[in-house]
């Protein structure tokens, strides 16, 4: 495909995003009913519809509109690039730009605007990071880094990246966690490679990574990760302590990976349902990676930055409200609580442990973390407290 048509196809797209569909899902549907289009077309396609969701409110206001014939136009002005030698160009173009659209667009100035951060949120970035705001919201324009996480029971991380690179894969060490490795070169060559199919390493964000190290576990110890999703966290602590792992989460569906995964890292974990966690009564740590606006990873899924809402964000304060107050009480004597988000926003982080600790005064906190997308990885908050 040329340049041209895969703007075209992305405009395509757009309008289908744009109309309620999810990203990953619009694109696999395109890539399974238009077979002509190659892998590095598919790819290609792909990354032009993310950097367009990344800096939609940008891209816009340069194309003068928000459909997906606008956004592409935005999107090849703000590459520096001639529009007319996209629109038009040959017959899998896009049509040849009308007089209107070549006088439109401009940008008005906006913080919002600027950033590409949605207005009504972006008071609530100022009051959580104050002069960092600017620089997180630009982070957030980019696309993320491709992670690894070494599994520790099996290997050191130098030796994962050795093993990495005699398949092709450049990787280098992260700061973040001991166990972090930065891709740098090969990263679809990840799946196929013996180490990653062997359980010698896992895609995981190094922040995500720095999260599961905070967590407080001694060997022979039971951990329980009441909102476990796929397992990564409780895989992460199982990497460098051997204790016994509880896993839940109320969408059983969203824990189908964990199975495989685990015995892929030569793991135990039990997935256990909301009754077998009151039968189990009381753990040493529970993890709570709480549902949340996902905030810290919209460089992956800059879709839901624009899907979020005020209403959704109440939604999810209340719901982070019910999930501590319902992990709390199966957290056994001196044991500890750990709450997690992948949010950037003080409401879901500190709010949400201030009001916490003032309806539990049998809790306290040890500690709590931020990451920003500043260090490399994805957005994070990480509260640790104990049950005095």
């Amino acid at each position: 495909m040329t340049p041209a048509a895969r703007i075209n196809a992305a405009i395509e797209l757009l309008d289908l995003i744009q109309s309620g569909e999810l990203a990953d899902r619009a694109l696999a549907s395109w890539g399974r009913n238009n077979r002509y289009a190659g892998s590095k077309d598919r790819a290609a396609i792909a990354d032009i519809i993310y950097d367009v969701l990344r800096n939609k409110q940008s891209f816009s206001a340069l194309g003068g509109g928000g459909s997906g014939r606008a956004l592409l136009l935005g999107y090849v002005r703000a590459s520096g690039q001639d529009p007319e030698t996209i629109f038009g160009a040959d017959r899998y173009a896009p049509p040849k730009l009308a007089d209107d659209e070549l006088a439109s667009g401009g940008l008005s100035g906006s913080c919002g605007e600027n950033n590409d951060f949605p207005d009504w949120l972006w008071p609530e970035l100022l009051r959580s990071y104050g002069d960092k705001a600017v620089a997180i919201a630009q982070a957030l324009k980019s696309r993320a880094p491709v992670y690894l996480r070494a599994n520790l029971a099996k290997l050191d991380r130098d030796h994962a990246i050795a093993a990495l690179g005699q398949e092709g894969i450049i990787a280098q060490s992260s700061p973040l966690s001991p166990s972090a490795v930065q891709v740098l070169e090969g990263e679809r060559k990840i799946r196929t490679s013996t180490l990653f199919q062997n359980g010698g390493v896992e895609l995981q964000d190094a922040s995500s990574q720095a999260v599961a190290d905070l967590v407080p576990l001694q060997a022979g110890q039971k951990l329980l990760d009441f909102c476990a999703g796929a397992g990564g966290k409780v895989l992460a602590v199982a990497g460098r302590v051997r204790a016994d792992f509880y896993a839940h989460d109320v969408d059983t569906g969203r824990m189908k990976d964990l199975q495989p995964r685990a015995s892929r890292a030569g793991a135990s974990v039990k997935q256990v349902s909301i009754e077998d966690v009151k039968e189990e009564s009381q753990f040493d740590t529970v993890l709570a990676d709480a549902p949340c606006s996902g905030s810290g990873s919209w460089r992956r899924d800059p879709q839901g930055k624009w899907l979020l809402s005020q209403e959704k964000l109440d939604q999810l304060i209340r719901l982070q409200h019910e999930i501590l107050d319902q992990v709390s009480t199966f957290v056994g004597p001196q044991g500890h609580l750990v709450y997690a988000t992948c949010s950037l926003f003080q409401v879901e982080n500190e709010r949400q442990i201030e009001r916490f600790l003032d309806r539990n005064k049998d809790f306290s906190l040890v500690s709590d973390h931020h990451f920003t997308p500043l260090e490399g990885g994805d957005g994070f908050y990480c509260a640790v407290l104990v049950r005095t």
